[in-house]
């Protein structure tokens, strides 16, 4: 018999309902957008198979570098969950968005572009020590050749 995920010592409690509640709470703020971008969750859980060889690895994460180098710079709904006060507490919000809306467009602007930079030089050095290998490899391969033509 398989021992619960979670086990609760007080009487009275379904650990099993209790798991499910916070499966689908998870679930739907998932869904509401409450939670970081999941890609990046999905990106971790499959880190392992990608550490097993250093190419792959290495485009891998070149990949997710440029899927994720830019900030999104575009305006996002403010919500709130607190009930009453909720249309006075966004319109409060909305305000300070509006007013620190232009610093922080120009903080992001210059964030992508220091990121895109960043990226142009990893993606640089990678083609740079990709050809270097490649051209040592062969030259190791060259004078293998004429090693063994001369024995």
């Amino acid at each position: 018999m398989a021992t619960p995920a979670i086990q609760i010592g007080a009487t009275d409690v379904d650990a099993g309902r209790l798991v499910r509640e916070i499966q689908d709470s998870v679930a739907a703020r998932l869904q509401a957008g409450d939670f970081a971008d999941p890609r990046l969750a999905q990106a971790e859980r499959h880190n392992l198979p990608f550490l097993q060889n250093d190419e792959a690895f290495l485009d891998y994460y070149l990949q997710c570098l440029r899927e994720a180098v830019t900030v999104d710079i575009n305006d996002f709904e403010i919500r709130e969950r607190r009930g009453r006060l909720a249309p006075l507490l966004v319109a409060f919000k909305r305000t300070i968005w509006k007013l620190l809306k232009f610093y922080t467009y120009r903080l992001w602007s210059q964030q992508n572009q220091v990121n895109g930079l960043l990226l142009a030089a990893t993606e640089e050095l990678d083609r740079k020590y990709r050809d270097r290998l490649q051209a040592l490899e062969a030259r190791i391969a060259r004078l293998e050749a004429e090693r063994s033509r001369e024995t």
